[in-house]
């Protein structure tokens, strides 16, 4: 049982070898673009709920 675990961490450790890390600025900027993309989804859902609100409240009375 050991030995396939040993040789499981090994290979985990020879495959994040192999991994390119993104460097320092590449994270930066694609965490700008996650919480800018989520800020605009939130804004729009946010009108979308605001509009069918008011539809809602101006069908039923």
């Amino acid at each position: 049982m050991f030995g396939k675990l040993n040789e499981f961490l090994a290979n985990v450790k020879a495959e994040l070898k192999k991994v390119t890390w993104p460097s320092k600025k590449d994270t930066y900027a694609s965490t700008m673009v996650v919480i800018v993309l989520v800020v605009v989804c939130a804004i729009f859902l946010g009108g979308v709920d605001v509009i069918l609100s008011r539809l809602i409240r101006l069908i039923l009375g």
